[in-house]
């Protein structure tokens, strides 16, 4: 097979067009930070790693669940079950998105270049947690909002509330949008002894918990605002993407999945853009 056809066979497996998800955050945190646009050289930087880390955390996690995988009627179409990439292909990928992303890390801030098997610690750790973790969505939360801090620290060399708080924010949105997702599978987890909110808690507490989660998100996000002075432009945006966090929320139904795949890929999309453009326009103006 191709080259060119291998490797878009992995960008398909890792679904790296979900890059939108974390990637505008990546930008808030980075613009927040400088308190305007920071330079080019820590934009391009800042992609550079965010596209590389999160290359690593996909190709891990399927490397980790491709037994899982196979056995699940969901995901055993994916690459590594039907051995259209064998697991050294995977491998070199993912050593090579860790070279990448650490290229880039040494480019950014000191704090960075000391904090930075943080985050590599989390995504190898995570695909394991739906083993023993009954809170394992909460997992992918830490991994996406780690987007922000990271973004904010490369630029900045510094911590403050404001990132604190725009984390938990991404951490209780991507939290819970992630329990929303597990609902489809809580079946095949029961009988493969896999952890998730839905799949021990059951599907109708998995859906409250998101809402709290996402009621939680929203008042973060304002705080951060709040704390830093943020124009009003900031707010409306909230207030838009409130709303659709609301919407995502009323279409998914204990008994009623089939609205699952809008409320996952398109409200959520939609939503980490929302803010990241509302926030920037608060910032930059």
């Amino acid at each position: 097979m191709a080259l060119n056809k291998r490797l878009k066979i992995f960008l398909e497996m890792i679904k790296f067009e979900h890059t939108i998800f974390a990637l505008p955050f990546a930008y808030l945190g980075a613009f927040w930070a400088a308190g305007g646009t920071p330079t080019i050289n820590q934009l391009i930087w800042v992609t550079v790693a965010m596209v590389g880390a999160r290359t690593y955390a996909m190709s891990i996690n399927r490397l980790v669940d491709n037994k899982i995988d196979a056995e699940n009627p969901r995901t055993k179409n994916r690459a590594l079950p039907l051995k259209l990439l064998s697991h050294k292909e995977v491998c070199l990928y993912a050593t090579l998105s860790i070279v990448i992303f650490l290229i880039a890390v040494f480019q950014l801030s000191y704090l960075a270049k000391l904090l930075w098997p943080i985050v590599l610690a989390v995504f190898t750790i995570y695909p394991f947690l739906k083993r023993f973790f009954p809170l394992a969505n909460l997992g992918l939360g830490l991994c996406l909002g780690l987007a922000p801090a990271c973004a904010w620290v490369a630029v900045s060399n510094t911590i403050s509330w404001p990132v604190v708080l725009i984390s938990f924010g991404v951490f209780c949105w991507a939290s819970g949008f992630d329990i929303i997702y597990a609902c489809q599978d809580v079946d095949i987890d029961r009988s493969q002894h896999l952890y998730s909110i839905p799949a021990c808690y059951g599907v109708k507490k998995g859906l409250m918990i998101t809402k709290g989660l996402h009621v939680i998100a929203i008042t973060s996000f304002a705080a951060a605002g709040y704390l830093s002075h943020l124009k009003y432009i900031y707010f409306i945006g909230l207030v838009v993407a409130g709303g659709l966090l609301l919407y995502e929320n009323l279409i998914i139904k204990p008994n009623d999945l089939s609205k699952l795949d809008e409320a996952f890929f398109t409200v959520n999309s939609f939503f980490s853009v929302i803010i990241s453009t509302f926030a920037l326009i608060a910032i930059l103006t």
